[in-house]
């Protein structure tokens, strides 16, 4: 899941709106509700936004559980934490939650003193971040999102949309259809042009090792190491027997 083009409250309730298309959208698949709609579920009647609200908690065990359990970069909750979250959220008194964790209360109390000062952090954090980086930076020194499964977030990964351009520019001779001049093993260069090569890829779609092979080697001779860069750098995953391959979203 690719939080940063939603807004806080996007995350939290789930959904986004699409404004253009009048249509409430689950973060978590492909379901929409237009606007204006009124919808029957489990016999009763809702409108667009609250159907998609019930949908996220009938289909997807509710927004917090899919936010607890994402499996992102940026899910830093540690299993036991995760655990303490969900018993918080529901409603158990700190002497319930020490009897079931078989902790004492004041165990209890810390953690949730932690928490919210956790959240006092992050809240100060993004209070300075807004301040600083609120208004949009040139596109030039935009910083290129990382993709979500990257496997190892470092340096490579800090990459303008200007250098982003010029990599392209110079690593491939046609764009369209789309052909590799060299593979360069400067590391910010390998996630711009694998990050190219994947958008060769159908998201959801699965491919068999022939097919991949087929897409790659119409982009560059050596397809058998891109393919394995590919799968190295966080952009496509396979099988364990190598049978069956995918984009990440």
């Amino acid at each position: 899941m690719d939080y940063s083009a939603m807004t806080l409250e996007e995350i939290k309730q789930g959904f986004q709106y699409d404004k253009e298309q009048k249509i409430y959208k689950c973060n978590y698949c492909e379901q929409f509700f237009e606007d204006g709609q009124i919808y029957a579920m489990e016999g009763n009647f809702y409108t667009a936004e609250h159907a998609v609200a019930k949908h996220i908690e009938k289909m997807h065990g509710g927004n917090l559980l899919q936010l607890i359990s994402a499996d992102s970069k940026y899910n830093t909750l540690t299993h036991n934490q995760k655990e303490l979250v969900l018993l918080f959220a529901s409603g158990s008194s700190d002497k319930e939650i020490a009897k079931k964790l078989g902790v004492s209360e004041a165990t209890i109390r810390r953690q949730r003193f932690t928490f919210r000062e956790k959240a006092k952090q992050a809240k100060h954090y993004l209070a300075i971040y807004e301040q600083v980086f609120g208004e949009k930076p040139p596109v030039e020194n935009a910083i290129i999102p990382i993709h979500n499964n990257a496997t190892c977030v470092d340096d490579r990964y800090l990459i303008t949309e200007q250098e982003r351009q010029h990599i392209l520019e110079t690593s491939f001779s046609s764009m369209e259809p789309l052909v590799l001049k060299n593979f360069s093993s400067k590391e910010k260069k390998k996630v711009v042009i694998l990050a190219k090569i994947a958008e060769q890829f159908e998201k959801g779609r699965m491919y068999d090792e022939k097919e991949v092979n087929d897409v790659l080697k119409a982009i560059f001779d050596d397809h058998t190491t891109i393919r394995r860069y590919l799968i190295g750098y966080g952009f496509m995953e396979r099988t364990r027997d190598g049978t069956k391959y995918w984009k990440c979203e």
